[in-house]
């Protein structure tokens, strides 16, 4: 028995030693074919091609149908941030532009020196008052970020520093992102970010010690803070986690990731409490993208609770009574009212007088009013959602045809802040409640209002006012109680010492677009500027109701002073410049008129011997960038160079990422609606490069790795494909680079080490490429 085991042992180890040795030469083989193609790999993506040695990009088989059409995809696996073969081409895109960009010499020193040298100047933020302090942001010389003060409201009071987020990092990426002040001032919650990501976390701080208190809550995204009556806790919205891909083994990963962001809720967070003892105010798991804001009404009677699904100036407006709240317990919260249940309009809060509300508004008005709506007397969670909708709304304010009313705020008990916008200009108004007793409030001249602070209970309100060169003023106003009327003296100026205003001048021109339509456009040039066409800048936006209004820019301002360029600033449509009709006209299947309207700027900036073809650049930002991608594919012959950064570029799959699909209201979605996948696949610039005739301009795209905004895929398959497409061209004799920065983001929080590096970079670009010199 024991040999026959034995024999039988035998037999089986050397079946068992032939299997083995099978399978260690197959995984040889296997491994040695892995070894091969990694090689392969690496020697294609090592291969350069072009003038300016571009690294090869290669293509895949995607191919998506979409309402019948198919639509090839070559550069989706440029989506995965977390592929070692993305990360590669990163570097190597990144190592091509650096060689261009040092390539650039004295212009990019001589101007990152100046830009240097000047930018030391203080910056300082609108300041707001709670209790008996006065608190403010300011920035000193090239420090990274902003640092919060606060300054007792009495005479000969010095500024002491609250909360400086200089000190959280070494390399300056910590960034304010929010905050909120208890009523008295006596506690502040504030929001940080790291890296450029929109991911914060929320601590807070005692003000009169300026110790942080024990709370930390993180995963918080697109959400504001809002304190409780008393100060026991407050209210905010956070997301689930975000994936363990973006964090795992990855310093700053939050923020790198793609993935859609959804079910936001909204949460009541108790001091001395932990995170996960945080009690779920609101939550709809139906409607997952839903994204929530809190406020607290001005007697504090109210929690009033803000839903959007979009970036469409409409929202839903929920109150929640706070007479039985014990600041503890959410179930003691009063039954949710939906005043206002529907996407339709936007109900902004503003003041309350019991039952009564104002509300800022667009109802029955694209440029915007005051009206107020009452609720009726006695139990309100018995009241119908017919009945609700039924309420009557009264025009306090009414809309103004010949100005867009831009925001409201109330102060001194009884009065209406009301600021308007007339042909791109701030215009300020005052007024009772009930909207008699208009008057203007005078400003120091042509510009924008670009700060506000003010409260119902305080006789007094800040506003900081700024133009394109003016570097800005706050102003403290005090109000009369009585009739409304205002006293105002200057509380902080901003002064760049070595730079002159008066050595420029700015005018304001109206061109026609292509179907007729009058777009205004601002023109900043040097009034010693000789006669006849020369180095220009065009700038825009066009989208999602954002108004371009005059600011203060230094690098546009040396641009003009020490390159001889002008600077043109378009308010093309689809901003908010005049009122919701003009946002409507570009957007969705009227996206077009956008890039007509940007056209035909560069065309009148030809036309009036402005600048011309080989002089003329053009820069904008995310839908801008989007803007700057869509043009130079539609028509490259009017530019010498173009800057997109941070540019919305895939136009068919945007909505699939972060926080994308809020844009389907400007943008519309290629996956649900047929007429609007034909409209967004003629103009997305992934997919229309090399459409027109003849070479593109300079081109320079810029992105950041932890850009969870527009994330930075759509850069990187717009680049690939002009440079597969359009570098290969013989033609083709101008750069078609892109620049990925590491540890930033959208542009929101980025430290100044970085803005002077980036911005540099980008002026010395254009000047090389529209012909400009520095000139001391």
């Amino acid at each position: 028995m024991s040999l026959m085991m034995a024999g039988s042992g035998g037999r089986k180890a050397s079946v068992l030693k032939v299997a083995v040795a099978s399978v260690v030469t197959i995984g040889g083989l296997a491994a040695a074919t892995v070894l091969y193609r990694r090689q392969k790999q690496r020697k294609e993506e090592a291969r350069t091609f072009g003038p300016y040695d571009y690294p090869t990009t290669r293509k895949c088989n995607q191919v998506d149908e979409l309402h019948g059409t198919e639509v090839e995809d070559p550069y989706r696996w440029l989506e995965d941030p977390y592929s070692p073969e993305v990360q590669r081409w990163v570097e190597r895109q990144n190592k091509c532009s650096k060689k261009y960009i040092d390539g650039l010499g004295e212009d990019l020193e001589k101007f990152k020196t100046k830009m240097t040298e000047l930018f030391t100047y203080d910056k300082y933020g609108c300041p707001t008052k709670y209790g008996d302090w006065i608190f403010f942001l300011k920035k000193e010389g090239l420090q990274n970020q902003f640092v919060f003060y606060k300054q007792k409201d009495e005479d000969g009071a010095q500024p002491e520093v609250l909360l400086d987020v200089n000190t959280l990092r070494e390399d300056g990426t910590a960034a304010l992102k929010t905050y909120a002040f208890t009523k008295d001032g006596t506690k502040m919650a504030y929001g940080v970010s790291f890296s450029g990501s929109d991911w914060f976390e929320i601590k807070v701080k005692d003000v009169a010690t300026g110790q942080d208190l024990v709370d930390r809550l993180e995963h918080c995204k697109f959400s504001g803070v809002a304190w409780a009556p008393g100060g026991a806790g407050f209210f905010y919205a956070r997301y689930p986690p975000p994936p363990a891909a973006a964090t795992k083994g990855r310093e700053d990963g939050a923020g790198t990731e793609v993935d859609a962001a959804a079910q936001q809720k909204l949460y009541y967070h108790r001091l001395g409490t932990t995170q996960e003892q945080d009690q779920v105010v609101f939550e709809d798991p139906e409607n997952p993208k839903w994204l929530y804001g809190s406020e607290v009404s001005d007697d504090g009677a109210y929690l009033l609770v803000t839903i959007g699904e979009s970036c469409d100036p409409v929202n839903r407006l929920y109150l929640y009574p706070l007479a039985g709240f014990d600041g503890r317990d959410v179930g003691t919260l009063g039954p949710v009212v939906k005043v206002v249940d529907h996407f339709e309009h936007k109900y902004d809060y503003i003041t309350n007088e019991g039952r009564k509300f104002w509300f800022f508004t667009n109802k029955d008005a694209p440029k915007y009013k005051v009206a107020t709506l009452e609720l009726p007397e006695g139990d309100l969670a018995a009241l119908s959602p017919d009945a609700l909708a039924a309420l009557p709304t009264t025009d306090v304010v009414p809309e103004d045809e010949g100005a867009v009313l831009e925001g409201v705020a109330v102060t001194a008990g009884c009065y209406l802040l009301l600021l308007y916008l007339k042909d791109v200009q701030s215009k300020f108004e005052i007024a009772r409640l009930d909207g008699s007793g208009r008057r203007a409030v005078a400003l120091p001249g042509v510009g924008s209002i670009t700060g506000l602070s003010a409260k119902k209970e305080q006789g007094e309100f800040f506003y900081q006012f700024m133009g394109f060169q003016d570097p800005g003023t706050t102003f403290r106003v005090r109000v009369a109680e009585a009739d409304g009327a205002t006293t105002m003296a200057p509380f902080q100026r901003t002064e760049v010492p070595g730079l002159d205003p008066s050595e420029f001048s700015t005018r304001q021109v109206f061109y026609s677009s292509k179907d007729g339509t009058k777009v205004p456009m601002f023109i900043i040039n040097h009034k010693e500027a000789p006669e006849g066409p020369g180095p220009t800048l065009l700038y825009g936006y066009g989208g999602f109701n954002i108004s371009i209004t005059p600011g203060f820019s230094l690098n546009r301002l040396l641009w003009v002073k020490h390159f001889g360029g002008t600077v043109a600033i378009a308010n093309i449509r689809g901003g908010g410049e005049y009122g919701e009709e003009w946002h409507k006209a570009g957007t969705l299947h009227n996206k077009q008129n956008v890039f007509d309207d940007f056209i035909a700027a560069a065309e009148y900036l030809h036309n009036a011997e402005i600048s011309s073809p080989s002089q003329l650049a053009i820069q904008g930002g995310s839908n801008g960038g989007l803007l700057v991608g869509a043009c130079i594919n539609q028509r490259p012959e009017l530019f010498a160079a173009a800057v997109a950064q941070v540019g919305v570029m895939d136009m068919l799959r945007f909505h699939k990422f972060t926080i994308g699909y809020a844009w389907c209201s400007d943008y519309g979605n290629a996956d649900k609606d047929a007429a609007e996948f034909r409209t967004l696949r003629a103009y997305s610039p992934v997919h229309n490069v090399g459409g027109a005739a003849g070479p593109y301009p300079a081109t320079l795209l810029t992105t950041g790795d932890h850009d969870d905004r527009v994330v930075p895929l759509h850069s990187y398959k717009y680049a690939a494909a002009l440079q597969n497409v359009q570098g290969a061209k013989p033609e083709q004799a101008a750069p078609l680079l892109i620049r990925i920065d590491t540890k930033s983001g959208h542009g929101a929080g980025k430290p100044t080490s970085k803005q002077i590096e980036e911005v540099s970079e980008m002026v010395a670009f254009i000047a090389k490429n529209t012909g400009a010199t520095w000139k001391d």
